[in-house]
């Protein structure tokens, strides 16, 4: 039964938590709409090679994620799915390699559906999923990496070998052209020590040649064309976005060394009980070829991204995919032998800080209410509903732990499949502001020049009006390096100039403002805008609407 059905209900899951759920909320800012704006920028204007973000030059990063995601408008429109669904699919498919890989180590159809029912339900794996960024892109492709690593050193013929190279050198060449040259690293990070260990350098560097020659065959044409295109990019990208952001004084994001320890433990949500038996497990099949690997595979990235300076949580993503094969392995093994305290305890935690969340919003809505009584009564609804759901699933696993082990991926299903709707407004209003924009889309397409103090608001307005000529008002961020290009001048505006653009610009139209007013420096801004626009507000944000003038 379990081989019958398990494959069919984790494809019904898939559909509903991942896929269902990307259409329901706005885009969140800054990421997800500035990733939308570039894609649908590259979709409008054929210009593939250079991304560009709103008519700047943009290049922390290289194109193909921005590709996929451009496909994904191409295919269901410039809206929330379509721009969400490369995310989705990447997730999908990294998903579909925890089941692949399983059954290649230990070809028992138990550790395969369980692993990956495993990985499918971590909450960080699901809630990426639905964000349009290129995370799950970038993880995808490294997960590919690690699969087609196995598959090159587990294969008994030459042909097997020569493909799995060359599948391996395929995802570095894909990896590199999506977030940079950690696609090339990593794998080599997990195979050097491997084939040492295994006394298999020889045939680490003769048919690691195979792969750097695919590696290169993918990626050369677009890394050629940009050169020729923007002579600087390589420059900028080499040097900013990977010797600084890794080893710079000034690093972006700086974090301590142990930064991504509790964050791995928080990313294993809702199996964070069952890490302790996973790393004994581990520790005790060390020697094992299967186990060597997977370690190597969780821990050398690990460890090269806690060296690095600048850290972001979601970089430790391609560490979840060993993670949850070891994991699986040992859960297995414990359901095998009718072991089920690692299961109740897991249940009970879950269930306690279901609870604990529960008891804390009930008594915020009492004392201070995040939610507005009457106005968002749906929401909460909503999220009573998913903490309900969250406590109920995992008391089950609690009460019968060997029979109903993977409730708790339910309850975690239910999270990430509910969340975004059942957020208050205060943080909707303010996160996502293409959904206020939409409210007032025909007279902001009817303007002829556009305007906004803020990236985020400015490029959800780009999106939404499908134009990327919008000036920014007092703010660099960073479009900085792209700013500072003689013929990109003309894209801002600071305060001392800002009366005398709208002046010329009400001459040869209307003109359609985005602010986002959040402190006395945002007023004094709106100040020194013209008085007679309409207004309009939400949150923070404020849209203003001015009619044309007489020259």
């Amino acid at each position: 039964m379990m081989r019958r059905w398990a494959l069919p209900l984790l494809l019904l899951a898939f559909a509903l938590c991942y896929l269902a759920p990307l259409a329901t909320h706005g885009l969140w800012i800054p990421d997800e709409t500035r990733y939308a704006q570039i894609s649908q920028e590259m979709l409008l204007t054929g210009k593939w090679a250079a991304p560009h973000f709103m008519g700047i030059r943009y290049f922390e990063k290289p194109a193909a994620g921005y590709w996929m995601i451009a496909l994904g408008q191409a295919m269901f429109g410039q809206n929330l799915f379509g721009v969400r669904f490369a995310s989705a699919l990447s997730t999908g498919l990294s998903i579909l390699l925890v089941y692949l890989v399983a059954r290649r180590l230990w070809n028992d159809p138990r550790k395969s559906l369980v692993s990956t029912l495993l990985y499918m339900s971590f909450v960080s794996v699901a809630a990426l999923g639905g964000y349009a960024n290129l995370d799950p892109q970038f993880t995808f492709w490294v997960n590919l990496t690690g699969v087609a690593l196995w598959f090159c050193f587990d294969s008994r013929t030459r042909n097997g070998r020569l493909g799995a190279w060359a599948l391996l050198g395929f995802a570095c060449g894909m990896g590199f052209m999506t977030k940079g040259f950690l696609a090339w690293l990593l794998p080599v990070l997990i195979a050097l020590p491997y084939a040492l260990w295994q006394k298999r350098l020889r045939e680490l560097l003769g048919y690691g040649l195979v792969a750097v020659l695919v590696a290169v065959a993918v990626s050369l044409p677009w890394a050629l064309a940009v050169h020729l295109q923007e002579p600087d990019f390589w420059h900028f990208f080499f040097w900013h976005e990977h010797i600084q952001r890794f080893a710079g004084e000034d690093a972006q994001h700086a974090e301590p060394f142990w930064y991504y320890l509790p964050l791995l433990v928080g990313f294993s949500l809702p199996w964070v009980a069952l890490l302790p038996a996973t790393v004994k497990q581990a520790w005790l099949e060390k020697r094992t070829a299967s186990i060597g690997f997977l370690l190597l595979w969780l821990l050398m990235p690990l460890a090269f991204f806690s060296l690095a300076k600048g850290k972001l949580p979601s970089y430790i993503m391609p560490c979840l995919l060993p993670l949850a094969l070891l994991m699986g392995h040992a859960l297995a093994d414990k359901l095998a032998q009718g072991r089920g305290r690692a299961l109740r305890i897991n249940g009970w935690l879950n269930l306690v800080l279901g609870i604990v969340a529960l008891l804390a919003l009930s008594w915020f809505q009492l004392k201070k209410p995040v939610y507005e009584h009457g106005t968002e009564t749906l929401s909460l609804v909503l999220v009573f509903v998913l903490l309900i759901g969250w406590i109920f699933a995992n008391l089950l696993q609690a009460a019968r732990p060997l029979h109903l082990w993977a409730a708790p991926a339910i309850g975690s299903w239910l999270l990430v499949a509910l969340a975004p709707a059942a957020l208050p407004h205060s943080v909707v209003y303010n996160k996502t502001p293409d959904q206020f924009i939409i409210d007032h889309l025909p007279e902001l397409k009817q303007t002829g020049a556009l305007l906004s103090n803020d990236l985020g608001a400015a490029s959800a307005l780009a999106w939404r009006v499908k134009r990327a000529d919008v000036t920014l008002y007092n703010t660099v961020g960073e479009v900085k390096y792209g700013l500072a290009f003689a013929d990109a001048a003309h894209h801002k505006v600071d305060m001392a100039q800002v009366q005398q653009w709208m002046n010329d610009a009400r001459k040869r139209g209307a003109v359609g403002v985005v602010m986002r007013v959040k402190g006395d420096d945002e007023v004094a801004e709106v100040n020194l805008l013209p008085q007679d626009g309409k207004r309009y507000e939400q949150g923070n944000l404020v849209i203003l609407i001015f009619p044309q003038v007489s020259s």
